[in-house]
């Protein structure tokens, strides 16, 4: 399977793709997030490794960039800014992974195998999830409550569609951020409690039937009262 790498440090890069190739991938580099953009569109990458500091356009333009462009390869994002909001930031730019600096190797090794067992995204029939005058329509990306449009990101919907199709079942905070993030949980950030809170506001603050309910110690539950 072939790797898309886009750093600007040389060493880095070298390190990082000698670690993949004897891992049995192929890699390309990249040295800025204009060649990037135009590599990623001409070629096909099982994954995208990309440095959020790089010349040209940085790593999270170039995430939105060819998300924009229909590009649905995995990217992971590689930087020493790993606080919650950066996070945020990173995932709303559409990754699907976030690896913070400094890190070992055999970390973002798991984590681009964890991407790459993935596979190709799968075409799907016309599809609709309905739950309490709440709609979701999983083709074309659109959600609505008792007839009212909501407006979600792309990391909002695919937190909203996991609950959905759980519902009535507690989540814990672990289950959730493996699924709709794909990442190992890390007690010491709140990006789930801080997505949940977008969802309510959302969905929940505007309508007299509460929809997502938090079960103290135990994580999250979709159900109506």
């Amino acid at each position: 399977m072939k790797i898309l790498l886009v750093e600007d440090e040389p060493k880095t890069a070298q390190a990082i793709q000698q670690g993949l190739e004897e891992s049995q991938f192929e890699v390309d580099i990249a040295y800025d997030g204009i060649i990037a953009k135009r590599l990623a569109l001409k070629n096909s990458y099982a994954a995208i490794i990309v440095d959020v500091i790089i010349p040209g356009l940085n790593g999270l333009q170039l995430c939105q960039q060819l998300r924009a462009e229909g590009i649905g390869t995995p990217i992971m994002l590689l930087t020493a800014l790993g606080e919650t909001d950066d996070k945020i930031l990173g995932f709303d730019a559409g990754a699907d992974q976030y690896l913070t600096k400094p890190f070992q190797f055999a970390e973002l090794l798991a984590r681009v195998r964890s991407m790459t067992r993935r596979g190709s995204p799968v075409a799907m029939t016309a599809q609709t999830l309905r739950y309490g005058g709440l709609e979701m329509n999983l083709d074309a990306k659109t959600v609505t409550r008792d007839g009212q449009p909501i407006e979600l990101t792309a990391r909002e919907f695919a937190l909203l569609e996991f609950l959905m199709r759980n519902q009535g079942r507690v989540l814990s905070k672990p289950q959730i951020a493996e699924h709709v993030w794909d990442i190992n949980f890390d007690s010491g950030t709140n990006i789930v409690e801080v997505y949940i809170n977008y969802l309510r506001k959302k969905i929940d603050r505007d309508f007299p039937t509460k929809l997502i309910h938090t079960q103290f110690g135990m994580g999250y539950v979709f159900k109506e009262e």
